[in-house]
């Protein structure tokens, strides 16, 4: 089993290479590769040292059994070909290939079995936002189906890669030293701020960020559900939450949807409000599930649910839903 980490320096690529030490997975050789600024730079997994090589076209993935691939849409669209044409599985994590029809979209707890068919050789890894949302919405979804869904974000600075969360760290430390306050990776400071946006404006009104959430929920529930999101970037460091709202066809009790969350895998129950125990970004940073509290019956509607979740976007919002989505194919036979 060969594998290869197409964009190696940055959070998730790092992420990735943490997660396939911790799980054990079954490689026999490694090749990173990068850019011009990163090749070169080394990396020891399994106490071996391995050195990023310039990404290019030629025909350096012959051999390779799959490929997790972080360096940016533009990157995977030119890189595609030259990735997959000896056979190798792309599971690729930008947002290049997640709408098209012929690019199986993957959550292994939702909808692992459409890995399987992938014309292109090409899995695409969901947004993070989304990718958390629809592990806990697929259990509910069995109770009874899902109509509605309304969900407000609050994103890390980890969603927007490591030079956002190191810029997150400089601000707070310049407005403590009484410094000009250092503004690149984000639209307006975050530092003792949130900001509305995230992504670019479309013509409806609603961020690309906020439009994924509605098209790739559908796509990867298999559902009509429909999905009104507001995205926000807020000032933790790593981990995002979300405040989701959801409308059921037949009512779902407290009891019930805490029953199937706790059940369900990818999820943890945190729900202890009366002593104040519920999921936050600074406990569930670093871990594997995500983690759910807060529900309650809406108020407004009959049918409707509320609950709240957090979980750690640079692991199950990106490399360990990857390295998952590898897993249940070699699970079940299906690499070169």
């Amino acid at each position: 089993m060969k594998v290869a980490i197409v964009g190696a320096s940055g959070a998730v690529g790092q992420e990735l290479l943490r997660i396939l030490d911790e799980r054990n997975f079954p490689l026999d050789d490694l090749v990173l590769f990068g850019s011009e600024r990163s090749a070169g730079t080394k990396y020891t997994f399994k106490g071996k040292q391995y050195e990023v090589k310039l990404l290019q076209h030629n025909d350096d993935f012959k051999g390779v059994d799959i490929a997790f691939t972080s360096a940016g849409a533009g990157t995977s669209k030119e890189f595609a070909q030259d990735i997959t044409k000896f056979g190798a599985v792309m599971i690729d994590n930008s947002s290049a290939f997640r709408m098209d029809d012929d690019v199986p979209l993957v959550v292994p707890e939702c909808n692992a079995e459409d890995s399987l068919n992938r014309p292109r050789g090409i899995i695409a890894n969901p947004n993070c936002t989304t990718i958390m949302m629809v592990v806990v919405l697929k259990p509910l979804e069995k109770i009874s189906h899902i109509k509605r869904i309304r969900v407000s974000s609050y994103q890390s600075a980890s969603g927007a890669g490591a030079a956002a969360m190191a810029e997150l760290e400089q601000q707070y430390k310049e407005l403590v030293n009484g410094q000009p306050v250092t503004v690149k990776k984000f639209p307006h400071q975050l530092a003792y701020n949130v900001i509305p946006q995230i992504d670019v404006f479309q013509p409806n009104g609603y961020t690309k960020e906020e439009m994924k959430m509605f098209n790739e929920t559908r796509k990867i529930m298999h559902t009509d559900a429909k999905c009104s999101a507001t995205c926000v970037r807020v000032s933790s460091l790593r981990s995002h939450s979300e405040s989701v709202w959801i409308e059921t066809e037949k009512p779902i009790s407290v009891e019930e949807a805490q029953k199937a969350i706790a059940a369900a895998d990818g999820c943890t129950l945190v729900d202890d409000p009366a002593n104040l125990v519920y999921p936050m970004p600074l406990e569930t940073a670093g871990k594997d599930d995500v983690f759910v509290g807060r529900v309650r019956k809406d108020l407004a509607e009959d049918n409707g649910l509320t609950f709240w979740l957090s979980g750690d976007q640079i692991r199950k919002g990106a490399a360990l839903n990857a390295v998952q989505i590898a897993e249940y194919l070699l699970k079940v036979g299906n690499v070169k």
